[in-house]
C-alpha cells in the first residue's frame, strides 16, 4: 500500500466495516480485522483492503497481526461490544470477564503494540469508539458501563502520556447505532434486538464511520479530543422519544 495505512479491528460489519469504506474513500490503505475472516474478506475486497483474522480478546491472535502491518498511521480501535443487560444482584461474571476482555484489554493491545508505528510515521491517531456508556449508567448496563467507562479511561490517559509526539487520540462516543450490536447482547434473539430501535430513527453505522473519517482529515494540528452524536430522538442512554405505530 502506497497511501497512509489505518487499522481498523471490528471491521467485519457495523461501524468497523463503514469505517473501512469511509477511510478507504479518504485516501487511506486500509488493514481490516476481526474474527469472522469470511465477511471480512468481503468487505476488504471491497474497500481495496487487506483482510487478516483478528480476537482482540487473545495476545497471540494480536501479536499475529500487528506483526503483519509493517507500518501504521491511524488505528480506529472499533472491536468490542455487550453481553446481557443483568442486574448486578444477577451479574454473570463470564459476561462481565467478556466485556472487560473485548472492550478494554483488547484496546489496550492493539494500542500498545501499534503505538511504536504510528509514532514512527510522524503523524499517527489513535480513535477509540467508546459509548455514551462511558460517560452515563443505567440499570441492568454495569457490566457493560463500567467496561466502557475504563476503555474511556485508557484512552483518556494516552492523551496526556504521549503529550509531545505525534500522535492525535479521538474518543468516539455512540448512542443508538443500529448494527448487530443489540443482536450480540442478546445472543442472536433478533426480535428482543430490534425492539431496541422500534419508535425512533437511530444512528447508522455511516453516521458514526462519517465522523471518524472527519476527525481523522483534520489537519495534523488539530486534535478532536471527544465527540459525542446520538440520534435527535436520544437524550440520554436511558431516555428517548418513542413514536407508537399507532401514531405514526
Amino acid at each position: 500500500m502506497d497511501n497512509p495505512i489505518a487499522v481498523v479491528t471490528g471491521a467485519s460489519s457495523g461501524i468497523g466495516a463503514a469505517t473501512a469504506r469511509h477511510l478507504s474513500a479518504a485516501g487511506f490503505g486500509v488493514v481490516l480485522g476481526a474474527r469472522r475472516l469470511d465477511r471480512l474478506a468481503e468487505v476488504a475486497e471491497e474497500v481495496g483492503g487487506v483482510a487478516v483474522e483478528l480476537d482482540v480478546t487473545d495476545p497471540a491472535s494480536v501479536q499475529a497481526f500487528t506483526d503483519r502491518v509493517p507500518e501504521c498511521h491511524v488505528l480506529v480501535n472499533n472491536a468490542g461490544g455487550a453481553q446481557g443487560l443483568d442486574r448486578v444482584d444477577a451479574a454473570v461474571e463470564e459476561r462481565w470477564r467478556w466485556m472487560y476482555e473485548a472492550n478494554v484489554l483488547g484496546t489496550l493491545r492493539m494500542t500498545k503494540a501499534l503505538l511504536p508505528k504510528l509514532i514512527a510515521s510522524g503523524d499517527g491517531h489513535v480513535v477509540t469508539v467508546t459509548s455514551i456508556a462511558a460517560i452515563e449508567i443505567y440499570d441492568g448496563g454495569a457490566g457493560y458501563t463500567a467496561a466502557k467507562h475504563a476503555q474511556s479511561a485508557l484512552h483518556r490517559t494516552l492523551r496526556g502520556e504521549l503529550l509531545g509526539e505525534p500522535v492525535r487520540f479521538t474518543e468516539i462516543l455512540p448512542g443508538m447505532v443500529e448494527t448487530e450490536f443489540a443482536l450480540t447482547r442478546f445472543e442472536g434473539d433478533a426480535e428482543r434486538a430490534s425492539g431496541v430501535y422500534t419508535g425512533l430513527q437511530p444512528l447508522t453505522a455511516d453516521d458514526v464511520a462519517e465522523v471518524i473519517a472527519f476527525a481523522v482529515t483534520r489537519p495534523a494540528h488539530v486534535n478532536l479530543d471527544q465527540i459525542v452524536l446520538k440520534p435527535r430522538a436520544q437524550a440520554s442512554a436511558s431516555r428517548a422519544h418513542r413514536v407508537s405505530s399507532a401514531s405514526s
